[in-house]
């Protein structure tokens, strides 16, 4: 899914060494990445990709993705979530807490898989299972 050249070449070590919120800062790149590959066909206009787009990455959407993939996940994923979870704070005061946390976990998890393990984030994103928006 991601070429090795945009995955960058980083050791485990650097990696460790950057905060959850720096993970979840790249992770949010590339999930709407994802997401926005995703919905490019068919062909339609700009406003509905927008539109589709829009909907997949709200924090809601993270949220409900990041708990249909929670079973699937290693111990080590898990930690990770553990600390994305613990590093988010404040958030849209339109959004309960506990969704704001679960969208930046999930956010965290691509972003260090991203950088470690872009095969298991692959495996990961065609897990998800996607809303179909309605044809207007």
């Amino acid at each position: 899914m991601f070429p090795p050249l945009l995955s960058g070449s980083r050791s485990l070590t650097e990696v460790q060494q950057l905060s959850p919120a720096a993970l979840a800062y790249l992770g949010d790149a590339v999930y709407e990445l994802y997401i926005r590959n995703r919905y490019l066909l068919p062909p339609k206009r700009i406003e509905r990709y927008h539109r589709q787009v829009v909907a997949q990455v709200r924090a809601e959407s993270q949220a409900r993705h990041l708990r249909s993939l929670q079973a699937l996940l290693t111990d080590a994923e898990l930690e990770i979530l553990r600390r994305g979870r613990n590093a988010a704070s404040g958030g849209p005061k339109r959004l309960a807490p506990e969704i704001y946390q679960q969208a930046t976990s999930l956010e965290t998890l691509l972003g260090y898989l991203y950088l470690t393990n872009p095969e298991r984030l692959t495996q990961l994103l065609a897990q998800l299972e996607l809303d179909a928006i309605p044809e207007e």
